[in-house]
Order: C-alpha cells, then structure tokens, then sequence
C-alpha cells in the first residue's frame, strides 16, 4: 500500500469534509457509474497520478475515482485560495489520498506542494491550469520522460499547451479534456455562469437587477456570466477582442464596446478571457466611484493589480470578506474581490456538483483512455475521444430522466447514401 503524504490545514475537520463530498456525490450520478466500473475491473491498477485541480467537494468525487481504478494519487491545488480545507482532511482521513493543499497558501508553498506531487514520480498527470505540466517542463524535466499523457482541464491550460505545442516544446501527450463538448459547453457556460455570479454576490451582496455589468471575454465562459447576469436583470456590456465572438455577442442581445468604453459607465467589472492584463491602469484611472472588479479567469493576471495598486492612494483590505477598497486620488474607490483570483471559488464554492458530475466523469475516462493508448498517443494536444463523450451525455440524459429520439433504419440508410435528391 503506498505511503500517505499530506500538507493541510486542519485534520480535525475531516467530518465536516466528508459530509461535503458525499452530499456533491448525490449530484455527480454519471461519474458514480465510472467508479462503480473502475471498482469492478481497475483500468488504472498500477498507475501513479499526479493531480493539480481545486481541491472541492467535486474534485474529491473524481480522485475517489481514480483510486478505486487501481491509481496511486496525489493532489495539490491549483489556486491558493480555492481549496476547502475540510475536503482536503477528509481525502487523507477518510480515502487515504495523498493532499498537499492549504486555503490561501502562499505561492512559495504552492510550489513545495506541486513539487511534492512531482516527487511521487507520476505517469500520469492531471491540470487545472497546466502548472503542473509546466514545472515538469522546466524545473522537474527528469519526471517528464516517465509521463504517459497529461489532462488538461481548463481554457487557460489548453491555450498554454497548444503553444508549447506550436513551438516543439511540448514533451508528453495531452488530452484537452477542456475542449470536449461534455465540459466546455456546460461547465464553462452554465457552471462559471452560475458560480461567478454566486460569488459576486456572496462578496458584495449587490443587487444585479439594473446594474451596469461588463463582462471581458465572449467565450463559453463569458457567454454564461452574461447570459445569467442579463437573466437577474442586469444591463450588460461585453468586450471583446475576437471579431466572430464580438458578433455573436451582438446577435445574443449585449451591447458591445471596448473596455476603454465600458470602463466609464460600469459598476461591476468580470474578466473571463485566459489573459493578461485585460484591465489595466488605464481603465482603472477612468472607473466610477464604487465600481467593482472581479476575474473569473484561472489566472490572477487578467487584472493589473500592481498598477491598481500603484494608483491608489490608500487600500483598506477586507471591508467585506473577499473585498479590498483601494481609494484613489479625489477619494474615489474601487472595489477588488478575492485578489483578483478565481471569484467564484474564492468567494463561493465554485460549480454546482451537477455540472462537474459531466466534466469529471469525462476526466477519468480519458485517464483510462490514455493508460490503454500508452506509447500509441503522439505528443500533440489530443481532442477526447467521441465514444467517450457520447456515453457521458447520454448517462447524463439518463440520470436527469429525459429520453430522445432514435434514427430509424431509413433514417442511417439516408443519411449514409448520396442517391436520393430533390
């Protein structure tokens, strides 16, 4: 049996955490039946997985999972301030899981924990973010030759390695499970739309309805921040970048400007694009008096900090929890939330269980599909595999108790044949 190792805040609360994770586990029904089949056959037996996620209710669902396939795993969070202590005591208490995690732990431990996860030398990789992927890259490239494959969770850790791809320096497959239809389309657009304005509002406790909301970024997650936003009555402005995304902004009904536009008349600001620097000095400089500025992109960078920082003439930290007023010349205020780190995991909980039952359960089977692929996969960034993607929807029709409709057998002859014309 291998060796537990952890780094957490509390062991004591491993109750409190265990409630947490098997009341998540009641609305992750598609990813009960992997586990029940990983259970029974052990896809993974032998197999040692490194994992950097949000260490949540959820994400303990999933590396149950993967242990009860047969994998050894290890976890570290992949933001400082997402991880819930009480899960992270229960995964070592409760389901022998190897945790270095920490609420708000600071980035030279962040590293100490993604390095431990390292040191159990890992075949196999999952990330949210790619920053594990990353130091194997560079400070760990003696543990990169043992990797079988990566998968990647979220947008900003796709865009990372689809360049490290286009330059050659990409050293292992990848699965971009990001990018599967069962993930994207649901938990960017409905579960980032739900959380983040879950977290706004448990930070601020304002009032959506007529407020001016702008919202950097038009990709799935931008479309469901917006599309909730304008749903509790909020006037919503999106900025964009991308031509194609800014039009279909448009045609959706939001009204679209540059940020050097929206930043005058906004009261609540959300960045949602995968990059840097989204709002910076310059747009910080022309902000209303009272305006608040959130990211619900993974990385902190979207917002300037340092140049708000810079401007501002004073800055009182946790007026609310998770809110920091930085007053600016002439005693305007702005209003950052969570640092400027993930709002909706910072400030709230993150995705409803519901929502990541799909993206998690499509997570293990592209474990299990790369441990059967083995040296067969390329080093490339790899889309999931359409079997994988069409079980999961339809077990996750199944357990929501819709049905659908089949082709008949004209129906496959017709649509497999060119004979039939007008």
């Amino acid at each position: 049996m291998a060796k537990i190792g952890c780094d957490i805040s509390d062991p004591k609360r491993a109750p409190e955490g265990k409630k947490r994770i098997l009341w998540a586990d009641n609305d992750m029904p598609v990813l009960q039946l992997v586990r029940q089949r990983f259970g029974k056959t052990k896809p993974l037996r032998g197999m040692r997985m490194s994992c950097c996620l949000h260490v949540t209710a959820e994400t303990a669902n999933l590396v149950r999972t993967l242990k009860a396939g047969g994998a050894t795993v290890a976890l570290c969070a992949s933001n400082p301030l997402s991880t819930q202590d009480d899960v992270a005591a229960s995964l070592v208490k409760d389901f022998g899981i190897s945790v270095y995690a920490r609420r708000g732990e600071s980035v030279k431990v962040f590293y100490q924990h993604l390095n431990a996860t390292i040191d159990q030398r890992p075949n196999v990789t999952m990330d949210d973010g790619a920053d594990l992927v990353n130091q194997l890259h560079t400070k760990r490239k003696a543990h990169a030759g043992a990797i079988i494959a990566s998968m990647e969770e979220t947008t900003t850790g796709v865009i990372r390695l689809r360049a490290m791809e286009s330059s050659g320096a990409l050293m292992f497959p990848v699965i971009a499970v990001n990018d599967a239809a069962t993930k994207h389309l649901f938990d960017n657009r409905y579960g980032t739309g739900q959380s983040t304005l879950d977290g706004i509002v448990r930070a601020t406790d304002i009032l959506l309805a007529g407020a001016k909301v702008v919202v950097a970024g038009y990709g799935w997650c931008g479309r469901g921040v917006s599309e909730r936003a304008r749903g509790m009555g909020a006037h919503v402005t999106v900025t964009e970048v991308d031509p194609l995304r800014a039009l279909q902004a448009a045609m959706d009904g939001f009204n679209v400007a540059p940020m050097a536009e929206a930043v005058r008349y906004g009261d609540l600001f959300v960045t949602l694009t995968g990059d840097k620097h989204v709002i910076r000095r310059e747009h910080f400089a022309k902000m209303k008096d009272g305006a608040i500025v959130c990211n619900s992109g993974h990385f902190d960078v979207e917002l300037d900090i340092p140049a708000l920082a810079k401007l501002a003439k004073k800055v009182n930290r946790g007026v609310r929890n998770h809110v920091d007023e930085y007053v600016l010349s002439g005693g305007r205020r702005i209003f950052l939330l969570a640092e400027g780190r993930l709002v909706n995991l910072s400030a709230a909980e993150g995705h409803p269980a519901s929502v990541m039952d799909m993206s998690f359960a499509t997570q293990a089977l592209a474990g299990e599909y790369a441990r059967k692929a083995g040296s067969k996969l390329e080093t490339r960034v790899h889309d999931v595999p359409s079997e994988v993607e069409d079980w999961v929807a339809k077990l996750k029709l199944q357990s929501m108790g819709i049905k659908i409709d089949k082709l008949t057998p004209e129906q496959k002859h017709y649509l497999a044949s060119s004979g039939e014309g007008t």
